[in-house]
């Protein structure tokens, strides 16, 4: 096989499959095959499919380079070498005496003409064009034919010979050269025939197999959309000023200077507690520290309780100025290893986390300790260990301050050890080194669970009012609030530049943690502690898994697909009038929701892991409620919930789901649920059962692309399909299969359609007109409020910015093309979602007061406070769509 110099290009083949065919077929023959939507000037051939007025064409013609049909490669490959052009060049009106071959004519002229010229020879261009892309697609059309191309204004040596701008700018004398439309171009590189093209050049695309027909690459777009979402997520969430002044100026720290604290010790072995800490905050300054022992002591006996209050004061203070005076961000090393002497147990010596673990369960009055504490806690007491935990919170707030800004290091002290996160003691408290890659280690577990028992701790029920207060002056919520939105962004910043789905994946661990732990507190409870998370990012995974977790529990799910603003709007806020139906637990016929976190009776082996909740001295009457074979799995995975959904045995699947901790979501070595095949074997009297359960069954449980909707249909149970609508509402219409078809698609008679229609109509509408819990709506809406705004700060689309803006050219781009189109060949998914937001933003903008039909009347009407911040959310939320989509009427 003879290895020759192609080099190819292609144009206007849109069709994956083909061009991937032609390609193939390049690389087959040792050819080079150069991808992207504009011309490389590399190209020995242009491979179209027909003649239009794209750059690729434009400047090939230009160059005269050779510009072929598919057909060439696809001949070559077969006969194994490159075969000749000439019977394959492209041709206007093929096959007729009078066919024009428009790239053969510029290359016979130019070859005769020898050297190396191009059809715009000698040309010296200005170019005048107000949009900078068509002006850069333009100049290398004009380079393509060795112009000269300049922009204004132009060289004062340089005598233009042609100015060019759009159509109907007139002739501007004062370059002294005649003023030409940029359509000049193709008029003269085919003459009369520009006209047989049928194609205005007015607007010609930058490449017609790549761009819409508005003039947008959609693979700048992409790249533009990638850039957009980087700066989004590198932008600084937690801001600490206060530690830009914690370092001296007017002392050189490359050494930690010795001191003699030894009368220090002396009035500490004679027991002289408040001398010795006055005389350590005395001589504190920069660069000075007192020993780490003599800290350790004064800070053990503080721990006894019998001390003064102004002891319990200049303790504090003199942590905090040390902190300042010696910030471990400015001087790794020695400093840190002090820090890490001191903030531990007095007795115990284990190391800060245990330390921390011990402060806050002490201040939540709990027993779990790493040593006996005095009790009954007194005031003293708690407000030294909330101070200490405030203390610690102050530390872990300058590294990642030191870690955002990078201003680790002063000119001054260049050459010495860099402060870095690797280092740092928030990074060794919370991750060892087995556990780096996972936001969700074992440390920031629990204290996602001494969060969630503050919460609790800090609303429970007291006899007086002041006590309540009391425990929130304490502000042990807003403390571990905040350092858990530290360790957040800190994680968050480590990984972001390496992985960005393992970012992804830990925040959303992080939220389905905190939603599972939490099932026991109070709805209020939980809405007061989503508010005040300070990182948009906590803020945003927590209030979304809550309000699913709260869905769940009160006896209906929402999809399970990566969270978008489409979802939210047309999946969330139907969900949220579902919410403000549900009975009160008092007049609820059905079991109670089960608050204790439920696991599956199996493993997806097989193997028996046991009944959740059950203690081995069970009762016999215990027993006998356990049917026969529920700890059996056959050689399918399938549960005996599985075998009783089959034979439609509706007694057995009652029992079992009214067994503690039992999975209703359970599936198979397929990934088939209980609720697939009671849908898939018209169990229709299982599906009830199941539809009542608590928490109840996913519905958008999926194998591959079937869900129970699509599985009951594709079978002909019309009426089990119907009880699923009525169960969810519309929302289940909204998937398409794996073959694209809906739901409705598979049904063929007109008459059953209709019932599913109404059916899903009475979902969305039922018990959604009156509000009958308020509080669990007052709830819901909270959450929606807070999880609308986080997302647009997080992930929202760009704000208008004048038509040239990002938001306005996607939007430009959608007019005329589906997302699917748009977004064809992305590879970044998250910059494919942000398009589909900006598409359901607009739709949301353009839809005005009707967009509000997926409210329920009972959430429009309702008069609480955060249902009417929600429709406030709303409105500000659709005024920004309609101003996106003003600059884009739809076609």
């Amino acid at each position: 096989m003879e290895s020759t110099g192609y080099t190819f290009q292609i144009s206007g083949i849109k069709i994956q499959s083909q061009k991937g065919k032609l390609i193939r077929g390049i690389l087959m023959l040792d050819g080079k095959y150069i991808g992207g939507s504009i011309y490389h000037s590399q190209v020995t051939h242009l491979i179209v499919s027909r003649i239009s007025p794209s750059e690729k064409f434009l400047a090939a013609c230009a160059a005269g380079k050779w510009v072929v049909t598919p057909q060439y490669v696809l001949d070559s490959v077969e006969s194994g070498s490159w075969l000749s052009e000439e019977p394959y060049e492209v041709a206007l009106s093929p096959g007729s005496p009078s066919a024009y071959y428009p790239a053969r004519w510029w290359r016979e002229t130019l070859l005769a003409v020898g050297g190396r010229p191009g059809a715009f020879q000698g040309w010296k261009v200005l170019l005048l064009l107000d949009n900078s892309s068509r002006e850069a697609m333009f100049k290398r059309i004009l380079r393509a034919g060795n112009a000269k191309v300049y922009v204004h204004p132009p060289p004062s040596h340089v005598a233009i010979t042609h100015v060019m701008t759009k159509p109907g700018s007139g002739n501007l004398k004062e370059h002294g050269a005649p003023c030409f439309p940029i359509t000049h171009i193709v008029q003269h590189l085919f003459g009369d025939h520009c006209v047989d093209f049928g194609i205005s050049v007015e607007d010609c695309p930058t490449e017609t197999d790549e761009s819409d027909r508005v003039g947008v690459d959609f693979k700048l777009l992409e790249t533009e959309v990638k850039e957009y979402i980087i700066k989004q997520e590198e932008r600084t969430r937690l801001m600490f000023p206060e530690f830009i002044g914690y370092h001296d100026h007017y002392h050189l720290h490359s050494q930690i200077m010795e001191v003699d604290f030894g009368s220090v010790g002396c009035m500490i072995e004679c027991q002289l507690f408040i001398e010795a800490l006055d005389s350590i905050k005395s001589s504190l300054s920069p660069g000075l520290l007192p020993l780490a022992t003599h800290l350790v002591s004064l800070m053990e006996t503080a721990s006894q309780g019998d001390v003064s209050p102004l002891f319990l004061r200049n303790l504090q203070q003199v942590l905090h100025k040390l902190l300042q005076n010696n910030p471990p961000w400015l001087f790794p090393g020695t400093i840190k290893k002090y820090f890490t002497q001191v903030l531990q147990c007095p007795q115990c010596k284990k190391g800060l986390w245990p330390f921390l673990e011990s402060t806050i369960s002490y201040c939540l009055s709990s027993e779990d300790t790493c040593h006996p504490l005095p009790g009954p806690a007194l005031p003293s007491l708690l407000r030294l260990h909330s101070n200490l935990l405030a203390f610690v919170l102050k530390f872990f707030q300058g590294e990642l301050h030191a870690i955002t800004t990078g201003n680790c290091l002063r000119p001054d002290r260049a050459g010495l050890p860099q402060f870095s996160a690797s280092s740092s003691l928030l990074f060794v408290t919370f991750w060892t080194v087995w556990e780096r890659s996972t936001l969700l280690s074992r440390a920031v577990k629990q204290l996602s669970k001494l969060l969630v028992q503050a919460s609790l701790w800090e609303q429970a029920d007291v006899e007086e009012i002041a006590e309540t207060d009391a425990r929130r002056d304490l502000g042990m919520v807003e403390n571990l609030l905040d350092m858990l939105s530290v360790l957040v962004e800190f994680w968050c910043q480590q990984h972001l530049k390496l992985n960005q789905n393992l970012v992804e994946k830990g925040l959303e661990d992080l939220g389905e943690h905190l939603a599972a732990i939490s099932q026991d507190v109070p709805p209020p409870v939980l809405v007061d502690l989503v508010a005040r998370v300070p990182s948009t990012r906590l803020k945003l995974v927590t209030a979304d898994a809550i309000f699913r977790h709260l869905c769940c529990r009160n006896g209906f799910t929402v999809g399970d697909e990566p969270l978008s603003f489409k979802k939210m709007v047309s999946s969330y806020l139907p969900a949220l009038g579902r919410l403000g139906g549900c009975p009160r637990w008092e007049d609820h016929r059905g079991p109670r929701p089960r608050t204790e976190p439920v696991s599956p009776s199996w493993t997806s082996s097989g193997k028996d892991s046991g009944i959740q909740g059950r203690s081995p001295n069970e009762t016999t009457q215990g027993k006998e409620n356990v049917p026969r074979g529920l700890r059996r799995v056959n050689a399918a995975g399938e549960t005996l919930l599985h075998r009783a959904c089959k034979r439609n045995q509706v007694e057995t699947v009652a029992q079992i789901l009214a067994l503690p901790g039992f999975d209703v979501n359970v599936k198979d070595h397929a990934g088939w649920t209980p609720l697939h095949e009671a849908c898939n074997h018209g169990s229709a009297a299982c599906v009830e059962a199941l539809l009542r359960c608590r928490p109840a069954p996913r519905l958008d449980n999926e194998v591959n692309g079937v869900r129970p909707l699509h599985d009951a249909l594709l079978n002909g149970h019309v009426h089990i399909a119907k009880m699923l609508l009525e169960h969810a509402g519309s929302v289940l219409l909204q998937y398409r299969g794996p073959d694209g078809r809906s739901s409705l698609d598979l049904v063929s008679s007109p008459a059953q359609r209709a019932e599913l229609l109404l059916s899903a109509q009475r979902g969305d509408t039922a018990s959604l007109g009156q509000v009958r819990n308020l509080p669990l709506l007052e709830a819901g809406s909270s959450l929606l409020a807070h999880l609308l705004v986080s997302y647009v700060r997080e992930r929202g689309p760009p704000v208008c910015e004048g038509a040239r803006g990002l938001g306005s050219r996607l939007t430009r781009a959608l007019v005329s093309h589906p997302v699917r189109e748009v977004t064809r060949g992305w590879r970044e998914r998250r910059a494919a979602r942000l398009v589909e937001d900006v598409e359901a933003l607009v739709e949301l903008g353009r839809a005005g007061e009707g967009c509000l039909q997926i409210v329920s009347q009972g959430v429009k009407g309702g008069e609480g406070e955060s249902t009417s911040l929600l429709m406030g959310v709303l409105d500000e939320l659709r005024a920004r769509g309609a101003a996106l989509g003003a600059k884009t009427p739809p076609s």
